[in-house]
């Protein structure tokens, strides 16, 4: 299985998925650090329900995602795991 195709397989079933997406990644408009907290916890909220939330972690440190919330970690968490 490719890479892209290991995504699609777990990806499918991310509770992310749908009109709740919204949550996980900053407006284009900016926001305040409330607002931001305030995002971040509805995102976060949502991966603690998820089936594939470790695997949504895996991939998000494996490709060094640097936005929005992956598998309930924010960019700043995640570069905590990565170790920069």
């Amino acid at each position: 299985m490719s890479g892209g195709d290991a995504f699609r397989e777990w990806h499918g079933r991310a509770a992310c998925r749908g009109p709740q997406m919204v949550v996980f990644y900053p407006p284009d408009t900016g926001e305040q650090r409330d607002e931001r907290r305030w995002r971040e916890a509805q995102a976060k909220a949502i991966c603690e329900q998820c089936a594939v939330v470790g695997r949504c972690l895996e991939f998000a440190v494996a490709r060094r995602e640097t936005h929005g919330i992956w598998g309930g970690t924010s960019e700043t968490e995640r570069r905590v795991l990565i170790g920069r």
